[in-house]
């Protein structure tokens, strides 16, 4: 039996939560989210895939030893699970245990100083922030940011609850478009002079209770480890190290380590009743991350998950590891462009009713109907001009770039604003 899903009953259900002062709505962006452009000048940082690349050829050919390492680490790692956060966590381990020996043809000195030259060029890399001069970028650039649209959708409601941001991102991005609109946000760091990483205030979801929180999941530009405090410090990003997931650093208290106390967070927001996520730009290939999601659904039985795919390149199908997720998991939705899991269910998104033409301008803000076809044809009949609509389409909203539209979509007839005051 073929299973179809239909779009507008289900975009039904997210404006619903989205507007609802009742729900606790949270969001999990992965690296698609720092590639949406809105035109030419947007800034965007490549993907962990790319960025790997990249660095891994100009470390290796700055100087050859290290490349040679890092053929052997890629071997050791199989390709698919090679990219800079494992590299950097194969080479902190290797660091840490190498003593005076040898491995990958590296002592402890060369390996502590791959990590400062993979570090560096990630910061290069990552740093779209800044200008040639070193200077923070200009506010013409940040308008260009879908980042500060999303914020400006964010500073439209008076919630009962903030909006809670999950990134695995190191850039800067949300962090520029939620300045610009001077939407005010907690991060988890503490202070002004040395801001430090307050794991308690983590922990409490009373502490700031009215401010949007940016959780920075895999680490960030301008996170320091400070060995005479045993803290973590957020310093300025052109400072010698960045610390990225996942860390090997032992701390005397295992609560100062960042990432296990930001993926608390996402634990115990998902078991707070009400609470959706939505995943954008995420490829649920992080299992760290997967595991959290799935045992704190189990112990809730109101709050959901809706992920948001971007399979164009690898279109989902019934076999691939995000759509079993779903299958095995009715409080976890998948959205791909074509195909779709609701309630345990794999099926193809189709419109049950053809839209008028004041339907479709609103339906296009997140599907896009396929083209009618000449049904005679199909049918190998010489008769022509019978049209045949289908309802499929493409699901466009695991485009970061247009999911921010369709949010800013209700915030101009002015649906979050009003039921944002009614709540109050």
């Amino acid at each position: 039996m073929i299973i179809s899903h239909d779009p507008v009953e289900y975009i039904r259900g997210i404006q619903q939560i989205l507007i609802s002062d009742k729900k606790r709505i949270g969001f999990l962006f992965g690296a698609g989210s720092s590639l949406a452009k809105k035109n030419d000048k947007t800034l965007t940082v490549p993907a962990i895939s790319i960025m790997t690349k990249t660095i891994v050829s100009k470390v290796g050919q700055e100087k050859g030893k290290y490349g040679t390492a890092l053929s052997e680490i890629k071997e050791e790692l199989g390709s698919d699970n090679f990219n800079i956060e494992t590299i950097l966590s194969n080479l902190e381990q290797k660091s840490n245990f190498i003593g005076s020996g040898i491995l990958n043809k590296l002592n402890k000195e060369e390996f502590d100083d791959l990590i400062v030259q993979i570090k560096k060029n990630v910061r290069e890399i990552v740093s779209v922030h800044l200008t040639k001069e070193k200077n923070i970028v200009g506010s013409d650039i940040v308008n260009d940011l879908v980042h500060s649209d999303f914020a400006n959708w964010i500073g439209q409601a008076e919630r009962k609850f903030p909006i809670e941001l999950f990134t695995t991102n190191y850039d800067f991005l949300f962090e520029l478009g939620l300045e610009k609109k001077e939407i005010a946000y907690y991060d988890g760091f503490c202070g002004s002079l040395r801001p430090f990483f307050n794991p308690e205030s983590v922990e409490d979801f009373s502490f700031l209770a009215n401010q949007t929180k940016l959780w920075k999941i895999h680490g960030s530009l301008g996170w320091h480890f400070d060995k005479d405090t045993e803290k973590i410090l957020r310093v300025s990003p052109d400072d010698d190290d960045i610390l990225i997931y996942p860390s090997t650093l032992k701390y005397k208290d295992s609560k100062k380590q960042p990432y296990e106390g930001l993926l608390d967070r996402l634990s115990a927001f998902l078991k707070l009743d009400d609470s959706i996520l939505i995943t954008c730009g995420y490829s649920w290939g992080d299992e760290h991350i997967n595991s959290r999601i799935i045992s704190a659904l189990k112990t809730n039985t109101t709050s959901h998950v809706i992920g948001l795919i971007y399979d164009n390149y690898e279109p989902l199908s019934i076999n691939s590891n995000v759509v079993k997720i779903g299958l095995d998991n009715s409080k976890i939705s998948i959205y791909g462009s074509r195909n779709a899991v609701i309630g345990c269910k794999y099926g193809e998104w189709q419109l049950k009713s053809e839209p008028t033409i004041d339907d479709t301008i609103k339906l296009n803000l997140f599907f896009f109907e396929d083209a009618h076809t000449d049904a005679t044809e199909e049918l190998n009949e010489e008769r022509k001009g019978n049209e045949n609509w289908t309802g499929k389409g493409e699901f466009i909203l695991s485009d970061f770039g247009k999911l921010v539209n369709f949010l800013n979509s209700m915030v101009s007839d002015n649906q979050i604003k009003k039921i944002g005051l009614d709540g109050k």
